[in-house]
């Protein structure tokens, strides 16, 4: 049996991991979890995105892995310099719930469904193909993403564990 190693990634967060090694973070209602990876090198990692875009902050020293369009990015850049091979990036997805029901349609409260769109749209800009995603309803996740043989196991409140 192999000892792995596991990084916890917090909220507005971001690490990476080469194999053996697991990336896990909890806590993922509207937010989205990210895994970037490359399959071929053993690395990949993940961010704990909470807001869509980081042009809403007031804040100009603002967290910028809170948000989709900077943390993409940064999480892209920082794997390239760990030996990812932009070319073979690929990722995984899970989040994004709507956990509160609100009368009306007001889009500004529709935060899950807001920030997949937003991973999705940054992601497609790096040309990186998402090749699994597990998103929306209104149940709470926690994500492990294994380096080694890059499944990512998703735990749903009551509903159960998969793997994708």
């Amino acid at each position: 049996m192999k000892l792995m190693n596991v990084v916890k990634v917090g909220i507005a967060d971001m690490k990476i991991a080469k194999a053996p090694g697991i990336l896990r973070t909890i806590g993922l209602g509207s937010c989205v979890g990210v895994v970037i990876y490359d399959a071929g090198q053993k690395v990949a990692g993940l961010a704990h995105i909470m807001l869509p875009d980081s042009t809403v902050s007031r804040n100009k020293d603002f967290n910028p892995f809170k948000y989709a369009d900077t943390a993409i990015d940064l999480l892209v850049e920082d794997l390239v310099t760990l030996g990812a091979r932009k070319f073979a990036m690929k990722a995984k997805i899970a989040g994004g719930a709507q956990m509160f029901s609100f009368p009306g349609t007001d889009d500004m409260l529709r935060i899950g469904t807001r920030n997949v769109e937003a991973v999705l749209a940054s992601l497609s800009s790096h040309r990186i193909p998402v090749t699994v995603k597990e998103v929306g309803g209104n149940n709470g996740r926690t994500i492990e993403f294994d380096t080694e043989t890059t499944i990512l196991k998703i735990r749903t409140v009551n509903a159960g564990e998969s793997e994708i």
